[in-house]
């Protein structure tokens, strides 16, 4: 079992950037960032393999970065160049197994953990 809180969220304005942080109680394979809006399906924002492996969904590659320190069982989403449509509540998931490959490893039926969420609000 592992458990994850998620820190880092808040308000900031369009073109700010936040840095989102996932501390893990323990050791998991594939770990992932998810968002979900009101009203709206949660989605994968990215995911990353313990290799470093790394998969972006289209609406956030070249503005967020995702990484990982296994030493420190911590999991990172550093957002860029933010928008109004990022806003959301974003949630850290972590599975003992790989992750699936490419854009299926954004798919939260991949995922055994869930931490309960950051709110980020993006105001334009």
């Amino acid at each position: 079992q592992v458990q994850l809180v998620e820190s880092g969220g808040g308000s900031v304005q369009a073109g700010g950037s936040l840095r989102l942080s996932c501390g893990a109680s323990g050791v998991a394979h594939c770990m992932a960032w998810f968002r979900q809006a009101p009203e709206e399906q949660r989605e994968g924002v990215a995911s990353i393999e313990t290799d470093g492996t790394t998969t972006y969904a289209h609406s956030v590659k070249g503005r967020f970065t995702i990484s990982r320190d296994d030493a420190n069982h911590t999991l990172y989403l550093q957002m860029n160049s933010l928008k109004p449509e990022d806003t959301a509540m974003y949630y850290c998931a972590a599975d003992d197994a790989d992750c699936y490959p490419g854009s299926w490893s954004l798919r939260d039926e991949g995922f055994t953990y869930w931490g309960r969420g950051t709110q980020v609000t993006v105001s334009s």
